[in-house]
């Protein structure tokens, strides 16, 4: 997976066109500790080039992934922009810092279920 995201890497601040394989619904505590649901999706290729970009990445269940049908395996079709974000553990108080950069899409639209 570290060496598909670094291909993300390259095209950072773009907005491009993802396909990829809704997988399951999860949830998360959202930064005001409330329970939000997610969206898993697997096999996420680069519509423009037709190379895998990650194995999987989780969003938000968001209003644009309410209007499609989402059972497993279905295909989707999204744009996203390419971000860079920090992971990791941090502690300022012990200065442990062992945080590293990593690629993300975010802010999905335009979802739709792709055409086989």
């Amino acid at each position: 997976m570290r060496q598909m995201r670094k291909e993300l890497a390259k095209e950072a601040g773009q907005r491009k066109r993802f396909r990829a394989v809704f997988s399951r619904f999860g949830k998360k505590v959202n930064f005001k500790g409330y329970s939000a649901e997610t969206v898993l999706l697997q096999h996420v290729v680069d519509m423009e080039t037709g190379k895998v970009v990650t194995d999987h990445i989780w969003f938000s269940y968001t209003k644009g992934f309410e209007k499609v049908k989402l059972t497993e395996g279905v295909l989707l079709e999204f744009d996203a922009r390419i971000k860079e974000y920090r992971k990791g553990y941090v502690n300022t108080r012990y200065k442990i810092n062992n945080s590293k950069s990593d690629y993300k899409l975010s802010n999905p639209t335009r979802i739709t279920m792709a055409e086989v």
